[in-house]
């Protein structure tokens, strides 16, 4: 075998159905001391339909130990062995083999529509392979809409996880498209990338033949109602909301406890209606706070009729809450690199509880600017919990668990009672203290745009209205 550059002594296929895996498959176990497995950790077969074992490892020991069965096709020294991998195989070994540095990563893509239709015109003839001697079956399919979508958003989801997992190890792959794989120089150049270099050409399988070539009008029989649905599609995505918001943790230790009834969990958002729920909370029983994970763990499982909940709160009460917070709280070194860096015009510490209206509601526009510049990552300042987006600050809850419950603020009396009684307890909420009484001028058109411009994401993700009730 030549000398194999990179260190590369298996390999991986990263492809999906009718994207030409097999033709590419044929090809490479072509050459000498190279042998590709097919699809190995397909949940329906092993390799290829009827195959019994893989290396001596039958279905039913893959399936009990799928990481002996990677390693058994993955450690042959001397000799190139792979498999190809789709989005839906067996998702235990994903992570091995990505970590695998010595396993070279090959991602093989094909228009997405061909595919599709070419899939499911081998559903509809059972006629999966084409070689010279065999007539194709013809045959039309029915397109539907939301079955392409929904499988294209899989599809996506698992390439950008290939992608990201390639550029958060530094490794890299070779990229092939379905028109690459009749070319010879290219299937030499990949060779090479595996490490033959002892190779000076390559001979292309010629047992398959491409099995629909015919316009796409013939093979769709409702071609006119698939053109009208796919005009409809964003295929630059150009409706996706920018997201440059830093991940956030669970926050497992900000969780607050009751042990009343069946147990209250609630998972509280920053700058929320935080005193008012725990203090309705304590009216209910002793609380448990600052829990570790595995404190709370054990707290879940003594509890299993426990309810877990988190509480919104309109993005612009949500602001205004880390506005007071940053004028009256002890951060005077935020306050000063607001004033110094960050285009906010604060006054003095001293003057900043004096403030009428008319000052107040222009630094909350200042402040509210630097919130929408601090989410979208154009500051150097950390994006704080107090004033996170609440999308990803629940996104950071389903690190840990997912509560049972989003409640909002404007129907906390109503919800809250609900809640009670589904753990056991009588339901009365009129405890509940009220929220802070808010400026009036919250509500004020200028206001309620910068807000929903420093949430977008928050505005669309929970339907937030452009109006708020300042009440208590």
């Amino acid at each position: 075998m030549g000398r194999n550059v990179p260190g590369y002594n298996s390999f991986v296929i990263f492809a999906e159905m009718r994207t030409g895996s097999n033709l590419l498959e044929a090809t490479l176990n072509l050459v000498k001391r190279v042998t590709c497995f097919g699809e190995a950790f397909n949940p329906y077969m092993l390799g290829w339909p009827d195959t019994d074992q893989i290396r001596g490892i039958d279905m039913a020991q893959r399936e009990a130990d799928p990481m002996a069965l990677l390693t058994a096709i993955t450690s042959r020294e001397d000799h190139l062995s792979g498999f190809r991998y789709f989005h839906d195989h067996d998702p235990r070994v994903f992570s091995a083999i990505m970590d695998n540095r010595r396993c070279a990563k090959i991602v093989l893509t094909r228009n997405p529509l061909d595919s599709y239709v070419s899939t499911e015109l081998a559903r509809a003839t059972n006629q999966w392979k084409l070689n010279q001697t065999e007539t194709p079956i013809a045959a039309s399919i029915t397109y539907d809409g939301a079955g392409f979508r929904e499988l294209l958003d899989r599809q996506r989801a698992f390439q950008s996880e290939v992608m990201r997992r390639l550029q958060t190890s530094g490794q890299t792959a070779f990229w092939l498209r379905y028109e690459d794989l009749r070319d010879p120089s290219v299937m030499l150049g990949l060779l090479h990338f595996l490490g033959r270099t002892d190779l000076d050409e390559v001979q292309l399988a010629g047992d398959q033949v491409p099995q629909n070539p015919r316009l796409m009008s013939e093979k769709v029989a409702n071609f006119d109602a698939m053109e009208a649905d796919l005009a409809g599609m964003d295929a630059f995505d150009i409706h996706r909301l920018p997201g440059f918001e830093p991940e956030r943790g669970p926050a497992v230790p900000s969780y607050i406890a009751a042990d009343a009834g069946g147990g209250l969990l609630y998972m509280p958002v920053r700058g929320g209606p935080g005193p008012q729920v725990s203090a309705w909370m304590e009216a209910q029983g002793p609380l448990s706070r600052e829990m570790s994970q595995n404190a709370l763990r054990r707290w879940l499982k003594e509890r299993p009729r426990h309810r877990s909940f988190t509480v919104l709160r309109h993005p612009v009460r949500r602001a205004w809450d880390a506005f007071t917070q940053l004028l009256t709280g002890g951060n005077s070194a935020l306050r000063q690199s607001l004033r110094d860096v960050h285009r906010v015009a604060l006054p003095p510490d001293d003057e900043l509880t004096s403030l009428s209206d008319g000052p107040l509601q222009e630094l909350f526009l200042q402040f509210l600017d630097l919130l929408r510049r601090n989410i979208a990552g154009q500051t150097g300042l950390p994006v704080l919990p107090l004033w996170a987006t609440q999308t990803e600050i629940l996104a950071g809850f389903s690190r840990f668990r997912v509560p049972d419950m989003i409640l909002r603020e404007d129907s906390l009396r109503r919800d809250l009672g609900w809640l009670a009684q589904s753990v056991g307890l009588d339901g009365d909420a009129a405890a509940l203290p009220a929220s802070p009484v808010m400026p009036g001028f919250l509500n004020e058109k200028p206001v309620l745009q910068a807000a929903r411009a420093a949430y977008l994401r928050d505005y669309h993700q929970f339907g937030f209205t452009n109006r708020i009730e300042t009440g208590g």
